[in-house]
């Protein structure tokens, strides 16, 4: 049984359709992980540390709106520079 040879593109490349599709959507991937993941930081900590110090809910009130703000903070710069690169 031979091996499937990866068939060239008209624009010179070997990769697939989905794989090209996948290439062009990581930026904005990388957007929403940055927005997701600060969010999860901010709550994740500030139930941590509402737990370590028995502060009732306000770290955890604090942190989360924190973390939100960040997080949308890295997702309109990448935006911006998704943006300027067009």
């Amino acid at each position: 049984m031979a091996a499937k040879e990866p068939r060239e593109q008209s624009d010179g490349s070997e990769l697939g359709t989905t794989a090209r599709q996948m290439r062009a959507a990581q930026p904005y991937i990388n957007a929403v992980w940055k927005l997701v993941g600060g969010a999860v930081v901010g709550v994740l900590g500030g139930y941590w540390l509402d737990r370590k110090l028995g502060s009732g809910p306000w770290l955890l009130v604090g942190l989360s709106f924190l973390g939100i703000c960040v997080g949308f903070y890295g997702f309109l710069r990448e935006m911006a520079r998704l943006g300027r690169r067009k």
